[in-house]
């Protein structure tokens, strides 16, 4: 087991964000939370980088409890995420904003930094190899010089993947990244994230794009209304009657629609 929450809540004054909910997620597998739009699934994502902490409850990782630690505390044991808003340099090159991710593993100092020791100069040439090898990975090698904002949406999607693995994480948290995309992107998206996965890296998803949510994710938790509503493989998710009522619909719903 990479990531357990144990019956965390989480309030903002009087309103209950997230009440008493507990999941597992095992080491290698895709796992996604799902749910209607203010359930409560972001700010478990907050909960777990601690951009903000629990009311209660407790969040292990690799063994470890992390619960309100500081949030590059977290970065360093091996957890990084992406955000439902674009969050990259724009007037950076995309080469430029992978390597960012992956300076919290650099170990030069400011000294060697302002005097370009020899130790830091190899750490920047490993550094910058690797930010190639990512861009490669999420078919971005051609656009590498490019500035951020120039990128299509699409690219600047994986792009922001790309920045988060730089940072050699064991734990992948992806928050919506389908959104916006045509059926083109999200196929290729599907593909890099079953490469992701391959790469033994853990990935916890949410997202809104249930054709990809039920092909790609090795179990579904369901939150609704800050609550726990259904855990399960994605056929007994899509199979859950009070799931269907509260999130997916029935296919006569559909056909209504």
């Amino acid at each position: 087991m990479v990531l357990e929450i144990k019956n965390i809540s989480k309030n903002f004054g009087g309103i209950a964000a997230l009440t008493d909910v507990s999941f597992s997620v095992e080491k290698g597998e895709i796992f996604s939370l799902i749910g209607p739009n203010g359930a409560g699934k972001t700010t478990m994502f907050n909960m777990i980088t601690n951009l903000f902490p629990p009311t209660s409850g407790n969040i292990t990782f690799a063994g470890d409890t992390i619960t309100g630690i500081k949030p590059h505390l977290i970065t360093e044991k091996g957890i990084c995420r992406t955000f439902q808003n674009i969050r990259l340099f724009p007037q950076m090159t995309a080469l430029e904003n992978v390597m960012v991710g992956g300076h919290c593993r650099i170990k030069s100092g400011v000294f060697s930094s302002v005097f370009r020791t020899k130790a830091q100069r190899n750490e920047e040439l490993k550094l910058e190899e690797s930010a190639k090898e990512l861009l490669e990975l999420v078919g971005l090698t051609e656009e590498m010089e490019n500035a951020a904002e120039n990128l299509a949406y699409g690219q600047q999607r994986r792009l922001e993947i790309a920045r988060a693995l730089a940072s050699n994480p064991q734990l992948l948290l992806l928050d919506e990244p389908a959104a916006g995309m045509n059926e083109t992107e999200t196929d290729s998206l599907f593909d890099l994230i079953k490469k992701i996965q391959a790469k033994e890296i853990t990935v916890l998803i949410i997202e809104h794009d249930m054709p990809l949510v039920m092909r790609l994710c090795d179990r579904i938790m369901v939150l609704n209304f800050g609550k726990k509503l259904a855990e399960g493989t994605p056929a007994e998710i899509q199979n859950n009657e009070e799931v269907i009522e509260a999130y997916l619909g029935s296919e006569e719903d559909e056909q209504s629609a």
